[in-house]
């Protein structure tokens, strides 16, 4: 007996598809349960939340065999996304109210699907999932507010407080709490979470070929006959992007070592500056790239590179970019303790770098470009790895389940 087929009502503010640039794991699931025989509406921004740039698309339906759908309808928000703190705030909520009305209008769902940061979003999914009488499954992508906190962009005490509170009234009133890593178990469970399911971030393993050599990429930037080292994604203040700089500058004595960072947000500009003043002639600031351009891009690295801040909270990440590296068959120099250490170390595809040390990072990009067989062994090791345990497929009928076991609980 086949498992019924479920409305999927899906509010994301950052959802991106695969001509944009940015995280496409939203995408790639809502896609599979549309092949699969399920209807998913989207509620999305019109704006990047990578770039802020305007994406200027309506509603846009795609029709599957065995009556699948998948319908993204975007909506306007408040602009100027990137300019402060107090206007990304304005932004989110102003997302919250345009998605709720939108929602409003989507008849017969069986699931409304929250996701978290921005957090308010996930309050407008609890608002239309008890007007519509459907369970909640709320997906924590990572712990906001206790990272805003961490890193000093949240700091006023009521806005904390008020913070924390919805935190825990979402989690306790979700049906399920859906986590992408976890590291964040402990965390949900201690705030009320009771329903609590794992899907962990990964990579399509399809979409990536390991044995590519991305030359017209290393062409067209200059790279020819150079060991790259690649960092995708965003260029924020969790990024620590500095530290690539810093260890660019303890390189120059080896120009054949090249860094490349692919991506926006809003320290780049302020990156680009400080790479200028150096004269840093061996970093290369890449536009952001739409996934199906990523593919290229990770094909020309040799290394790819994965940063945060050195901070206790990050160790419970799991980060989508290190999943694509190793679909991609490269090796990974992490600067990233905790969970997914673990990961690449069970894989035995990279190197652990001590988070905010750019010595440590200059040091180990030098050893690893001496060692091209060892390079080579650790991204074929990860990309076998993730083939076996994080590939999209498996994870996007993980997630089938834990929606058609969300939609069960309906009745209950």
């Amino acid at each position: 007996m086949s498992p019924p087929s479920l409305h999927i009502l899906l509010l994301h503010q950052a959802f991106v598809a695969l001509d944009e640039a940015g995280g496409t794991r939203h995408y790639e699931f809502a896609r599979y349960l549309a092949q699969h025989g399920h209807r998913v509406t989207v509620i999305a921004s019109q704006t990047s939340y990578l770039t802020g740039a305007d994406a200027n698309k309506g509603i846009e339906t795609t029709e599957f065999a065995g009556g699948g759908r998948l319908s993204i309808l975007r909506v306007r928000t408040l602009p100027g996304l990137h300019r402060s703190f107090a206007r990304r705030i304005l932004n989110f909520f102003s997302f919250t109210w345009s998605a709720f009305w939108a929602g409003v209008r989507v008849k017969d769902v069986d699931v409304v699907w929250g996701t978290t940061p921005p957090i308010f979003q996930a309050a407008g999914a609890w608002a239309l999932a008890r007007l519509k009488g459907a369970p909640l499954m709320l997906e924590v992508r990572d712990l906001w507010p206790a990272f805003a906190i961490a890193v000093g962009v949240l700091r006023n005490p009521v806005l904390i407080a008020a913070s924390e509170w919805l935190e825990r009234f979402l989690y306790r009133r979700a049906h399920t709490v859906l986590l992408n890593s976890p590291g964040f178990m402990a965390h949900v469970q201690a705030r009320g979470a009771r329903q609590v399911r794992l899907v962990p971030n990964g990579a399509d393993a399809a979409m990536f070929d390991p044995l590519a050599d991305g030359a017209a990429f290393r062409q067209q930037h200059g790279l020819e006959g150079k060991f790259v080292a690649l960092y995708a994604g965003a260029h924020g203040l969790s990024n620590d992007l500095e530290v690539l700089l810093r260890a660019a500058e303890q390189l120059r004595a080896h120009p054949n070592i090249q860094l490349v960072l692919v991506g926006d947000g809003k320290d780049k500009p302020a990156l680009q500056a400080q790479a200028a003043q150096l004269q840093l002639e061996n970093v290369h600031f890449v536009a952001p790239l739409p996934k199906e351009g990523m593919t290229a891009a990770l094909a020309a690295a040799d290394v790819c590179i994965a940063i945060l801040k050195p901070l206790p909270l990050y160790a419970t990440v799991y980060p989508n970019k290190v999943f694509d590296y190793l679909a991609a068959g490269r090796a990974v120099a992490l600067a990233i303790d905790g969970v997914i250490r673990q990961v690449v170390a069970d894989a035995n595809a990279g190197v652990f770098v001590p988070p905010g040390d750019p010595h440590a990072m200059a040091d180990t990009l030098l050893h690893l470009s001496t060692q091209p067989q060892q390079v080579r062994a650790m991204g074929a090791a990860g990309r076998a790895f993730l083939e076996a345990h994080f590939n999209r497929p498996q994870l996007a009928a993980q997630l089938e389940a834990v929606l058609l076991e969300t939609a069960a609980g309906r009745s209950q």
